[in-house]
């Protein structure tokens, strides 16, 4: 190991040898602060690419199954900061003098694929007559799909940028959408209560309407593919009613009724683990167990109520809503080859996931209290205590979102601000300033390394995380508000959906 440790450090990435200013003790540990080899006399110069390759070598000296990995690409951080130039310059950056005392480094594995920053309108679609409040792309990232105003969803080929398909049924707004994690059915929800069922491929409607709510439709979550033996046929949806109704989209029936909040549910989250998040105006979270198959004894129970907002919840995240989102498909929009089935693939996605983040699927809140609370909602302590108060905001938070690798969380406010947070600690980042009204939306690019958020102020801005609060670029274009974002989930490009009543392609 002492061999490995030498040809490392013994020269930087140019070949030429490396000239030591000092030295430091660290610990290496990785995400789940499990140690990782023993403690090294390390350069103070040493770069991140040095690092990565140190990192490398001692994964492999403690588990040779690490061989056959390959090189795998890591970031590193001291206090949750970034090493993006030395490590001393991280030092100073804290304020922390290099004296005895061990560091510990922490670090976390990256994307394999790197994701080109958006920083042009590539095409600008018309078509809607009202205003555009909801897109979302396909599970593979090669479609994308709206609701507005004007009681539409329209369906777009996302490499002409021209329209498929207009389909007609809704007789109020389409105020939310989803994608089945297949890609093969779509669901949209109205103003009215009702939802609609629609073909992809063929822009044709599924079935007839599901109805029975009072009131409109806040939101709608499809149970992840690799639960119940990977059918992707049951829908929930949640209503300013204050109900919860799961449906089975194939028979068109109501499974159960959730009718314990005593206000509007303002959003709802099917986890990974076959339970169901719900956050509502009562200002409580709470959790149903949907695991089994329709009717049977247990589904839709109650398992537990999260209480501690001051006001209405407005949004929920969890830490895997992109692998459950992404379903079968890779980064590439691909299906793994190696996979007996896409259900097979959806779960082993997952259960990646869940290795690298200690086994839990983590739970935000955010609310009109101005803070959002990180929940351990299924832990073993019982989850019914925040891991953290996350406070900072001026004014309600709109929006939350996890970075597809769970590291980070992003928040959006009426403050016009967007801060970011550490997705497992809670723990303050970075205020993001620049935009001159209140923000709606977040949305980070597939490899977690940028964020774009959308405003009141008909603008996008494009955020590198890790290099500080300075937006990277500046995104207008839209005449009015931009209610709608999505990035898709290979890569490619951003969606916009504006009061404007216009859809905006951006790209590299």
């Amino acid at each position: 190991m002492a061999r490995a440790v030498a040809s490392v450090l013994g020269r930087n990435g140019t070949g030429a040898v490396v000239c030591l200013l000092g030295s430091m003790v660290v610990q290496f540990q990785d995400a789940t602060g499990k140690q990782t080899g023993p403690r090294i006399d390390l350069p103070t110069d040493s770069t991140p690419a040095q690092l990565e390759l140190l990192i490398n070598e001692l994964r492999k000296a403690t588990d040779p199954t690490e061989e056959s990995q390959g090189k795998v690409p890591y970031s590193c951080y001291i206090n949750d900061v970034e090493v993006l130039d030395s490590l001393r310059d991280t030092l100073e950056s804290q304020g922390i003098v290099n004296g005895e005392a061990v560091i510990n480094i922490s670090y976390q594995p990256l994307a394999v694929f790197r994701v080109r920053p958006v920083v042009r309108c590539t095409d600008t679609m018309p078509g809607h007559t009202e205003a555009v409040i909801h897109v979302s792309f396909s599970p593979d990232g090669r479609r994308l799909a709206s609701g507005g105003g004007d009681t539409t969803v329209r369906f777009w080929d996302t490499g002409t940028s021209l329209p498929k398909f207009t389909c007609q049924g809704h007789r109020h707004h389409v105020l939310c959408t989803a994608w089945s994690p297949d890609g093969s059915r779509f669901a949209s929800a109205d103003k009215a209560g009702e939802i609609r069922l629609w073909d992809p491929a063929t822009g044709l409607a599924v079935g007839q309407p599901l109805q029975g709510h009072k009131q409109h439709i806040t939101s709608l979550a499809w149970e992840p593919l690799h639960l119940n033996q990977g059918k992707g046929e049951r829908l929930a949806s949640s209503s300013k009613d204050g109900t919860v109704r799961v449906w089975n989209v194939r028979t068109g029936a109501c499974l159960t009724t959730l009718a314990q909040h005593t206000n509007s549910v303002e959003c709802c989250k099917w986890g990974g683990q076959g339970v169901l998040y719900t956050g509502s105006r009562d200002r409580t979270v709470k959790i149903w167990a949907l695991q089994g198959r329709d009717g049977e004894a247990g589904f839709g129970k109650l398992v537990k109520t999260l209480v501690g907002h001051g006001h209405r919840i407005n949004t929920l995240a969890l830490n895997t809503d992109y692998v459950l989102r992404t379903g079968p498909f890779d980064h590439t929009g691909s299906l793994a080859l190696d996979a007996a089935s896409p259900m097979e693939a959806a779960e082993a996605k997952y259960r990646k996931f869940l290795e690298g983040s200690e086994g839990r699927e983590r739970l935000v809140s955010g609310s009109d209290d101005f803070t959002l609370f990180l929940w351990d909602p299924l832990g073993e302590e019982g989850g019914k205590k925040p891991l953290a108060r996350m406070t900072g905001h001026q004014q309600a938070v709109n929006h939350i979102s996890f970075s597809p690798d769970g590291r980070y969380v992003a928040s959006a406010s009426f403050d016009k601000k967007v801060k970011t947070w550490d997705g497992r600690t809670g723990r303050f980042l970075s205020t993001l300033v620049g935009h001159v009204g209140a923000v709606y939306m977040v949305a980070w690019s597939p490899d977690s390394r940028l964020l774009v958020s959308a405003s009141k102020d008909s603008t996008l801005k494009l955020w590198d995380v890790a290099k500080g609060a300075k937006a990277k670029e500046t995104l207008p274009g839209h005449m009015d508000e931009v209610y709608a974002l999505d990035w898709a989930p290979n890569g490619a490009s951003v969606a916009s959906g504006s009061k404007d009543r216009t859809i905006k392609i951006w790209r590299a």
